[in-house]
């Protein structure tokens, strides 16, 4: 279940968590922002002193008052530094932390999570929203404290020079609350709305950059930039209404306050005749610099509502179930016998089961080839044997015992997954190959896997060998290497059990004849789950299940389902009624 705080101040006591293991750096930066706070009432008094004493024949105060000068203007220099510096300091480690623990979810988080939300929101929100949040912890905190202080002292200033006359500032409060709580209300709103809008121009710009090929192959610029124009166009709007509430409610603060300051101004003529000049001066003063606080403080609440906005949708994540991991079961050692027993399964939100009544028994070192039409449900039984999706009707049992029972980590120990879908990173040959838990692997190792797989017939031939940079996603590779860097990951894991989705389809002919060689050694002593379209590469599996529409519709050997003359008879005779019978490849 989502926990989702009630309230902003909820929301923002959240927080503020994050500002407490920084606390000693915190409270350094407060010291800083009292100091300078404190000489904002003092100047007011500094001018009372210099007017007083050009009145007074006495001239002994006037050789300290430039000292005076002096002495505030350094003071203030030095709190605004370490307010400003370790506040800093606190800011960049809260995005810091913030950051890491959305991107340490991101790694918990279940495939489904990925299904439903697109990866340009999911991007914005460690890229932008901790920035915002960042703001509201820190940014705004100084503005609140540094500026609160000085209105606060600028007051005590004034009621303490004339308690009677200041009490105008206590009539227009009630004012500037229902404007601040108005104000607060659109900007909340406005930042969630310009939140969204940069998601998406960021989930547009990683399309354009994944897939660029395809929209210049298909003409589609044109589509893309009025896509991007568009998002770009609502950004636009939404953040100069954000700036328009802003800039309105600060003038229509300091308009308030103009009209509360004129009325004193005015009151302080007539009821201040028996203060000295000295007195008159420095009241005016002080109440004249107290516009700017209010002012920033105003700022300051933009910037609260919107980091409140951007933590929500942390938070969310943040409250995100993880990827269920209920199993205590471990085993380092796995024979691979995998049996379904009346497996069924529908994704969630779905309105028909895509498995139905799912039974088979793959023995250790067999290979089970799947094949059929697309939506068939075949890429769904692999999945679940890797428990991306969790199934609750009926059993997977490996060794015996339900998957849902072992510790997830060791489950994935125990299984080697090759895509059709390639994933490589922005590494190295050598790191691609040895990634994650296999990084420990010797280079004896690395180079025995890409030789297995057939890769070293292309990395012999580059520069820096196996330690070429591939570029993002393998992009100065062929398919057919990239399809050859995954197999040898693969293999060089040696786990008991080998899922094949189409593994060999990116292939050109010579390769795949080689790695149809290394695959019929390496595939002995594991068991091996195939999805398969071209049938040609699993002639030799020790069984076949044909499936449509989430289930088994024909099982059997390939000459026995080849007897049958059923679907998998039609499969075949389609993908070979212009070519002539093969000889009969190893398993895909």
């Amino acid at each position: 279940m989502k926990k989702s705080p009630n309230t902003n101040i909820q929301v923002y006591k959240r927080l503020l968590i994050y500002v407490k293991p920084h606390r000693s750096l915190f409270a350094i930066s407060i010291v800083g922002f009292l100091l300078y706070s404190s000489t904002q009432p003092l100047f007011a008094t500094l001018i009372q002193q210099i007017i007083d004493t050009l009145q007074s024949k006495s001239r002994e105060n006037m050789y300290y008052l430039p000292l005076f000068f002096s002495g505030l203007v350094l003071f203030r220099g030095i709190g605004n530094y370490l307010g400003n510096y370790f506040l800093a300091k606190v800011s960049l480690n809260v995005i810091h932390t913030l950051r890491c623990e959305i991107f340490d979810k991101y790694t918990q988080l279940p495939t489904a999570h990925f299904d439903a939300n697109n990866s340009g929101y999911m991007i914005s929100r460690i890229t932008h929203n901790v920035g915002q949040v960042a703001q509201a912890t820190t940014d705004a905190v100084r503005k609140v404290v540094q500026e609160g202080l000085t209105a606060l002292g600028l007051l005590a200033y004034l009621f303490y020079t004339n308690w009677l006359l200041s009490l105008v500032f206590l009539v227009v409060a009630p004012i500037i609350a229902l404007l601040v709580n108005y104000v607060s209300k659109r900007l909340r709103m406005l930042s969630k709305r310009i939140q969204e809008s940069i998601g998406d121009m960021t989930h547009i710009t990683s399309e354009l950059v994944n897939g660029h090929r395809v929209v210049r192959s298909y003409g589609g610029e044109n589509y893309e930039r009025k896509r991007f124009l568009e998002s770009s166009l609502y950004n636009r709007r939404q953040s100069l209404k954000s700036t328009t509430t802003a800039a309105i409610h600060n003038q229509a603060m300091q308009l308030i306050i103009a009209l509360a300051l004129a009325f004193l101004m005015y009151m302080a003529l007539f009821f201040m005749e028996q203060s000295s000049v000295g007195v008159f001066v420095g009241y005016l003063t002080a109440a004249f610099l107290l516009p700017r606080p209010i002012r920033q403080l105003s700022d300051a609440n933009s910037d609260i509502q919107r980091g409140i906005v951007a933590a929500e949708s942390l938070f969310e994540i943040l409250d995100e179930s993880s990827e269920p991991d209920d199993g205590r079961y471990e085993t380092e050692i796995c024979q691979g016998a995998l049996e379904f027993k009346n497996l069924s399964f529908q994704y969630v939100g779905a309105n028909e089961l895509t498995l139905r009544n799912i039974n088979f028994k793959a023995e250790p070192g067999q290979t089970i080839a799947l094949v059929g039409a697309s939506g068939g449900g075949k890429s769904t039984l692999v999945n679940l044997v890797s428990r991306f999706y969790t199934h609750d009707s009926g059993q997977i049992l490996l060794d015996g015992v339900e998957i849902n029972d072992y510790k997830l980590t060791n489950l994935r120990q125990h299984i080697a997954l090759v895509n059709q879908q390639v994933t490589l990173f922005n590494d190295t040959i050598a790191n691609n190959i040895a990634y994650g838990a296999l990084a420990n692997a010797s280079r004896s190792q690395i180079t025995a896997a890409a030789v297995d797989a057939y890769a070293m017939e292309f990395v012999s031939k580059l520069a820096q060998n196996l330690d070429t940079e591939i570029g993002e996603n393998g992009v100065k590779l062929s398919g057919g290497q990239r399809q050859r860097l995954a197999l040898a990951r693969a293999l060089l894991k040696n786990a008991p059990i080998l899922i094949l989705d189409e593994a060999t389809s990116a292939l050109d002919t010579e390769s795949e004849r080689y790695i149809q060689a290394a695959l019929q050694k390496v595939m002995r002593n594991r068991t091996t789950l195939v999805i398969a379209h071209r049938l040609s590469t699993i002639e030799n599996a020790d069984l076949i299940l044909v499936m449509d529409h989430g289930q088994i519709i024909e099982r059997g050997s390939h000459h026995e389902l080849l007897e049958k003359n059923g679907a998998y008879a039609k499969l075949h005779a389609m993908q070979f009624k212009d070519q002539p019978e093969p000889s009969g490849q190893y398993v895909n």
